[in-house]
C-alpha cells in the first residue's frame, strides 16, 4: 500500500511503531524521495506538523484493537483532513457507519459522524491477510467534514462526552441515563421540544438530535 502510494510522487509520511516494518519503510524510502518513515506511535504523532500546511489524507491497516483511540486522535486534525481510508474490523465498520434505530449504532457511530461522513466500502475476506484474523475486516472511507460543519457546538469534547453519557446504559431511556446531568423533567420539556418520544433512547437519536438535547439542557433554550 505504501508503495502504490509513494508511486503517485505526492508526500508520504508512513508512521511505523513496529522495528521490523519500520526497517521496511526506511528500504522503501531509498526507492522513493518523496516517502518519510516516521518511526513512533500515531495515538502521539503531530499530524498536522508532519503535513507543514498541506492537506491531509490519511490511509493505514489500523491495528483492530485500538481502532477507536486513533480515530479519536485523527478526529483532533479534522480541520486539516479531506478523507481518511482505513481497513478494521468489519464489526467496527458496521459501527462507525451505522444509522439511528439500528442495532450497530452507539457512541462510536455518533462520533465518526460528527466529524465524518462514513462509507463502507468493501468488505475484505481473511484469506486476504497472512496470517489471516481471526474477524472479519473491511475497509471504509471517511470524507471530511461530517455534521458539525453545520452544528454550532461551542465544545465538542463536552458533547462527545453527552453521548457517551447518552449511551452509557443502551437498554435504558434517556431520562435515566441523564439523570446525572438533569431531573427526569427537564429531560423529558427537552425531548418534548424536539418532538421525540419521552422514553427515547439514545440509538434513536441523530447527531444533530443529540446537540439539540444538548443545547437545551445546557443553556435552558
Amino acid at each position: 500500500m505504501t508503495g502504490h502510494l509513494a508511486s503517485t510522487g505526492a508526500a508520504i509520511y508512513a508512521i511505523e511503531l513496529d522495528a521490523l516494518l519500520l526497517s521496511r519503510l526506511q528500504r522503501l524510502a531509498k526507492k522513493f524521495p518523496n516517502l518519510t518513515a516516521v518511526p513512533g506511535d500515531v495515538l502521539e504523532t503531530d499530524l498536522a506538523a508532519l503535513a507543514a500546511g498541506r492537506r491531509i489524507r490519511l490511509y493505514g491497516n489500523l491495528p483492530y484493537y485500538i481502532t477507536s483511540p486513533i480515530l479519536h486522535h485523527f478526529f483532533m486534525f479534522a480541520g486539516q483532513i479531506d478523507d481518511i481510508h482505513i481497513v478494521i474490523q468489519e464489526e467496527v465498520a458496521m459501527r462507525l457507519t451505522a444509522k439511528p434505530q439500528t442495532k450497530q449504532y452507539g457512541y462510536l457511530s455518533v462520533a465518526t459522524q460528527l466529524y465524518t461522513r462514513p462509507e463502507f466500502v468493501l468488505r475484505i475476506p481473511r484469506e486476504a491477510f497472512s496470517p489471516p484474523p481471526e474477524v472479519g475486516s473491511a475497509l471504509v472511507t471517511l470524507r471530511l467534514p461530517g455534521e458539525r460543519a453545520s452544528l454550532a457546538l461551542r465544545d465538542e469534547a463536552a458533547f462527545l462526552d453527552f453521548v457517551k453519557l447518552c449511551f452509557s446504559q443502551k437498554r435504558k431511556t434517556l431520562v435515566n441515563n441523564l439523570r446525572p446531568l438533569a431531573k427526569p423533567d427537564i429531560v423529558r420539556e427537552a425531548l418534548a421540544a424536539q418532538s421525540l418520544r419521552l422514553d427515547a433512547r439514545a440509538e434513536q437519536l441523530t447527531v444533530s438530535q443529540f446537540a439539540a438535547i444538548q443545547d437545551c439542557l445546557t443553556t435552558g433554550r
